[in-house]
């Protein structure tokens, strides 16, 4: 039976995420993993569940995955540097047994890898897996700040992710060239549960902050780890090619170790030839469409095709459709669905969002990413675009339709000012004509006392609904999100009538 569809025992595991991901990939987890225990901290996901390793491949929201090793209280380390280390290397190590059982679950997971034909396909396929093939040359280059090493693609490419894993470089403990692969080793059916022998080469990265960070930078504390690491397991340092990788992360919150499970992030998309929107904020957005079987989703501003491409590859039997008025990314956009294979569910049309060639009501959803920040130098531009922008996506999507933006915190607040603009014109028209009809009132007693109540009530609903600027969208909620150098707010509205 193949390692992927087996079914294994319950392993805790954690997820990182990027700030304000942390509640889509809860619910991600529950749903996709059938997860339990699950406990969410900021940039963190913990949770245990007995998916295959396909199905942990699966998840969209998350950065990367780690077998989850240990999670303690916060060290508390001594002023004495020789005391503090030998403190720090007491908590990490701990019970030997607690290594031998995680790394020995390590080692099933990765024979269910190497059985898995997707993933070698997937790994074939990456543009990532030619940084190994040049001999890490790019990698020869990427020298930690504090003189340590990004030893892994995948630590190169999280300098853009917006969660804690990319605020500090990772810092390495090195040592032996030895290249005896125990990679080897784990896809033979005779494999040994020997730590000893599983991990005989490794690598430490180390994250530290609070007052853990006040006694020792991330390198310190790699090089401590790793030595009690060598000698009280055996094991040898090796820096390009380790077999196991360490993270090790201490705060002034808790005290966490795993083992990625993956080689590469799971943030990266084999399916995406050109990246454009970061593909889990991509994915997030989708997720709050409300896709089903025959749904219509558009995204009339589409760019290189990101969101789409998201949506395509994890929601069956619906239909996806892009505009955008710019011809070169459209047809980067086009590049990309041919890449990904899916020509068949993905339509492009050069088209402008303020003029859209759809009928009225004629999409179930709509997806959009509003382009700000520098790189599109139209911050100034949308601010006057914005509203009519609205208004087009209004008059196509149906009613029960779902429209999910991503605005820049200063495109928000330009948006809220409009729609208290509007909401407050609206009230104001509404208690005019509320005091007209008073004027012409014959009763003097019980109607005056009830029209001030009924003008009261009809105020806070047309108030409600008008408070978005437009009468047939009602806000839904609202995710601020990292997009690394930003923050971005994801809006959701849902159409109630026509």
């Amino acid at each position: 039976m193949s390692g992927t569809s087996c079914v294994l025992r319950p392993y805790r595991y954690f997820c990182t995420a990027g700030k304000g991901m942390e509640q889509f990939l809860v619910q991600e987890v529950i749903s996709k993993l059938t997860a339990f225990d699950v406990e969410q901290v900021p940039g963190k996901v913990f949770f245990t569940t007995s998916a295959n390793v396909k199905t942990l491949q699966g998840l969209k929201s998350a950065e990367r995955l780690f077998l989850l090793l240990k999670k303690e209280p916060p060290i508390s380390v001594p002023w004495n540097t020789g005391k503090a280390k030998h403190v720090i290397q007491k908590k990490i190590i701990g019970d030997d047994r607690v290594w031998m059982d995680t790394l020995s679950t390590w080692q099933i997971l990765q024979r269910a890898l190497n059985d898995s034909s997707s993933y070698k396909s997937n790994t074939k396929n990456s543009r990532k897996r030619k940084w190994e093939e040049e001999g890490h040359k790019e990698c020869n280059k990427k020298m930690n700040l504090e003189g340590g090493f990004l030893g892994s693609p995948s630590q190169v490419d999280l300098e853009r992710i917006p969660d804690q894993e990319s605020i500090q470089l990772d810092s390495v403990i090195c040592g032996d060239d030895r290249k005896s692969s125990v990679r080897e080793k784990v896809s033979q059916e005779d494999v040994s549960l020997n730590p000893k022998e599983l991990s005989a080469l490794f690598r430490v990265s180390c994250r530290c902050s609070g007052s853990v960070a006040k006694r020792f930078n991330a390198q310190e504390l790699g090089q401590i780890i790793g030595t009690a690491l060598t000698k009280r397991l055996g094991w040898k340092a090796e820096l390009r090619d380790p077999d196991v990788e360490v993270n090790v992360h201490l705060s002034d919150e808790h005290c966490v170790l795993g083992i990625p499970v993956f080689r590469l992030p799971l943030a990266h998309r084999t399916y995406i030839k050109t990246t454009g929107l970061r593909s889990t904020i991509a994915w997030a957005m989708v997720s709050l469409a409300d896709i089903k079987a025959g749904t219509t989703l558009l995204d009339p501003m589409c760019g290189v095709g990101t969101i789409l491409l998201e949506a395509a590859e994890d929601w069956q039997g619906a239909f996806f459709l892009g505009f955008d008025i710019n011809e070169s990314q459209l047809k980067e956009a086009y590049n990309n669905v041919q890449f990904a294979n899916l020509t068949e569910k993905i339509d492009l049309i050069r088209a402008s969002v303020m003029e859209m060639p759809l009928l009225s009501a004629s999409v179930d959803a709509i997806v959009c990413d509003i382009p700000f920040g520098r790189k599109f130098n139209s911050e100034t531009d949308m601010r006057t675009m914005l509203p009519d922008i609205l208004k087009e996506m209004e008059r196509v999507l149906c009613v029960g339709g779902n429209l999910v933006l991503l605005l820049s915190p200063q495109l928000s607040m330009h948006l809220k000012k409009y729609f208290n603009k509007e909401c407050k014109a609206a009230n104001n028209a509404i208690s005019s004509s509320g005091y007209s009809e008073d004027a012409g009132t014959s009763s003097q007693d019980t109607n005056e006392k009830m029209v001030p109540f009924a003008r009261e009530a009809t105020l806070k609903e047309n108030c409600n609904s008008l408070s978005n600027g437009f009468v047939s969208l009602v806000p839904n909620g609202t995710y601020r999100v990292s997009l690394g150098a930003t923050d971005a707010l994801i809006h959701r509205y849902k159409k109630v009538s026509v």
